[in-house]
């Protein structure tokens, strides 16, 4: 079997073997299938793609290429939640907690974010003392006593996909639907859950930019999921604004724990609330719909939420006063800017895109990997589209550490907004749901 075969056969719009596929990956991780031509295979997908078959031997080899996780000793079946990403998206810090609370244990695994989409763990690092990087023995027995943890992936789990994602990434070759799907179900199915959530974005903001792009994703994530006996849930949810009003990691930390107290703004609110819910019935088939959504605002309402909250960040190392408190704990940056409305209407759209780029710009997100992150900057966004607003009225507040840098953010932020003289009521935060 040689390399160049494997490719000119892919090129030619050939389907490989499970050996074929094993052939490759391991070669390329051991060094025997040179890095010029594993990109040239999948510059090949790009153009040929990858069946469900090619699909499902490509993840399970790459499940298999390093650790898996046992979640059998907690005695009790396992949860995960998903997000391709977005701008605001804290639902996991939200999430997490509240569906510990119900009975059903999460372990996630998540990780940092890039260009215009925020990452969970940047935003629980914005909590003094969090720590993100837990041995697999520590985070089975975390979330054995507590419920739940949020932690980064490991070296060793699924070190084929870390390899494959650093090439395709300097290669052009991101934008494979098969290769996505298999990089996130990959580390899905090797975390151990036995169900799982999977929010799929849909829009400026997301990337996915249509609803056929994002059907497909979670059409193919979904079937390797299922077809892997995992019991899993796709939402499609839409990104044209960001999700919530915060934008920025401490800042969102803080709105995610107000979900936990019964407020929140009704967007985010109602993906935790409905992502929770599914996953209570995914962990226990017999609960019906009303079921499930009792129990969740059960765990809001008696104030379990919280306090499962503040186990799990203590757990984890970090200072659980955030939960109650979030400015006693987590840095504030010093200069909060306006940014008024310049005419009176209504505002039909926040672009999420625009949004996220002048966080990143502000040093709330980073462009390269490699990049700091602040915690304490962002932008919280006091008009969401169907709001109404007079001329002056602020639209968003930026969050920053100089006054040139909240100007510059200003102006970009403005330049995100549309207003209109009609009314306008938003679509449901929900397009659809597939495996429900």
């Amino acid at each position: 079997m040689r390399a160049v075969d494997l490719i000119a056969a892919k090129r030619d719009g050939a389907e490989h073997d499970r050996a074929e596929i094993a052939f490759l990956l391991d070669g390329f991780l051991a060094g025997t299938v040179a890095t010029e031509q594993m990109a040239a295979w999948c510059m090949a997908v790009v153009w040929r793609g990858l069946s469900d078959r090619e699909i499902d031997d490509l993840c399970d080899v790459m499940v298999h290429s390093g650790d898996v996780v046992d979640l059998t000793p907690l005695g009790r079946p396992a949860v995960d939640k998903h997000s391709t990403g977005g701008v605001g998206d804290k639902v996991t810090i939200a999430l997490t907690p509240l569906v510990a609370a119900c009975g059903v244990p999460v372990a996630k695994m998540s990780g940092r974010g890039l260009g215009h989409t925020g990452g969970t763990l940047d935003k629980l690092e914005s909590i003094p003392g969090y720590r993100i990087a837990l041995e697999i023995p520590e985070l089975v027995r975390v979330v054995g006593e507590v419920g739940c943890a949020v932690v980064a992936q490991t070296a060793r789990l699924v070190p084929a996909d870390a390899a494959l994602y650093a090439l395709r990434d300097v290669t052009a070759t991101v934008l494979a639907p098969g290769l996505i799907a298999t990089s996130v179900m990959a580390k899905k199915l090797a975390a151990g859950a036995q169900a799982m959530v999977l929010d799929v974005k849909v829009g400026n903001g997301a990337f996915c930019r249509t609803l056929d792009e994002a059907r497909e994703l979670a059409r193919l994530m979904h079937g390797l999921g299922t077809r892997a006996g995992r019991r899993v849930v796709c939402e499609i949810t839409r990104m044209d604004a960001p999700l919530g009003r915060a934008v920025g990691n401490a800042l969102e930390v803080a709105e995610a724990l107000d979900v936990l107290r019964g407020d929140g703004p009704p967007d985010l609110v109602e993906i935790v609330r409905t992502s929770a819910g599914r996953l209570l019935r995914l962990a226990d088939p017999a609960l019906d719909e009303a079921g499930a959504a009792a129990r969740v605002a059960d765990a809001i309402a008696s104030g379990a939420a919280l306090e499962t909250a503040r186990r799990w960040i203590a757990a984890q190392g970090g200072d659980a006063r955030v939960v109650d408190d979030p400015w006693a704990v987590m840095e504030r940056a010093p200069i909060v800017l306006p940014v008024p409305a310049p005419r009176a209407g209504t505002v039909h759209a926040v672009h999420a895109l625009e949004i996220g780029l002048a966080a990143v710009h502000l040093g709330a997100g980073r462009s390269r990997k490699e990049d700091p992150v602040d915690h304490a900057v962002g932008i919280v966004l006091a008009a969401r589209p169907g709001d109404a607003v007079a001329a002056g009225d602020p639209l968003a507040f930026i969050h920053a550490r100089s006054d040139a840098g909240a100007a510059e953010c200003a102006r970009a932020v403005a330049a995100a907004y549309e207003l209109a003289d009609v009314p306008y009521s938003p679509p449901p935060i929900v397009v659809e749901t597939i495996g429900a």
